[in-house]
């Protein structure tokens, strides 16, 4: 998984410098309205596009009965009922197809979350003796199942540009450990964790001013977490720690929630919008 993340990321690194100065929300726009293009001409092709229009007609059918004979039980019941299985089948036929169409989909929008879904963490100016517990950022420390024993021997290095807030805690019986730090110079900073065992890992802090390309707010071990987290290396399957996580400021996007959550919104729409346009320039049934 993380060499196909780091091949995603470098094609995405080409592909999107050109159009920085746009700015994230047209961006994320513009990617939308592009992908819908080959997903929907590959749907086009690895579907039944004869039974999808069967079902839709035979729909509209029952529709129409039910209508017409709307003052007959009988028939209104029997059309009901046979909406009910047509549209299972309509169901069925967009559902197998759009399967192979799920991991595009999600490598395209975990890269674009990545790059406009978040802002770098801030400079905090204020004295040490200022702040208090829940000022800071938390750092949160997973343990791999199985391993939970070897945070009590965790240790936790800290680069020039960030400032411990508190001592570690550790959690030997649910093999967690938290510490909360504050940025203290802009950059691109690396903490280092390591257990008494000798293994080690990095976790990248990005402060001040956005980088170009992509940060996220996790490192992680699980196949399935790395679709969603692809800016850095996926932890190795040896390896104790199964996720190292703090939080970054979620970015505000115009007409949407902000955030990743936001990116998704703005992906989807254009997505939808572009789609309507292709759907009949194309002839393709969905």
């Amino acid at each position: 998984m993380s060499t196909l993340n780091r091949v995603t990321t470098a094609v995405f690194d080409s592909l999107l410098a050109p159009l920085a100065g746009l700015g994230a929300f047209w961006i994320v726009v513009l990617i939308g309205a592009v992908f819908v293009v080959p997903a929907l001409l590959l749907f086009k092709q690895i579907s039944w596009q004869g039974g999808i229009k069967g079902a839709k007609e035979r729909i509209k059918g029952h529709l129409i009965a039910i209508r017409i004979y709307q003052n007959d039980l009988a028939i209104v019941a029997a059309s009901v009922g046979r909406i009910l299985v047509r549209n299972t089948q309509y169901l069925g036929l967009n559902f197998g197809p759009l399967l192979p169409l799920l991991p595009p989909f999600t490598l395209v929008v975990a890269q674009l979350a990545t790059r406009y879904g978040f802002e770098p963490l801030p400079v905090d100016p204020r004295p040490t003796a200022e702040l208090r517990s829940g000022q800071g950022t938390l750092l949160e420390v997973h343990f791999a199942p199985g391993r939970e024993g070897e945070v009590a021997g965790l240790s936790v290095e800290w680069p020039a540009g960030l400032e411990p807030l508190t001592p570690l805690v550790r959690s030997p019986g649910g093999g967690v450990a938290f510490q909360e730090f504050v940025a203290r110079s802009p950059g691109d900073w690396t903490i280092t964790l390591r257990t008494a065992a000798g293994a080690h890992e990095t976790k990248r802090v990005v402060v001040g001013s956005a980088p170009e390309g992509a940060f996220q707010p996790e490192r992680v071990r699980s196949f399935w977490s790395a679709w969603l987290w692809p800016a850095e290396p996926t932890l190795p399957a040896e390896s104790p720690f199964e996720r190292i996580a703090f939080a970054y400021p979620e970015r505000p996007l115009p007409l949407s929630p902000g955030g990743p959550i936001g990116v998704m919104v703005i992906f989807f729409v254009s997505s939808l919008v572009a789609g309507v346009v292709v759907l009949k320039v194309f002839h393709i049934q969905i």
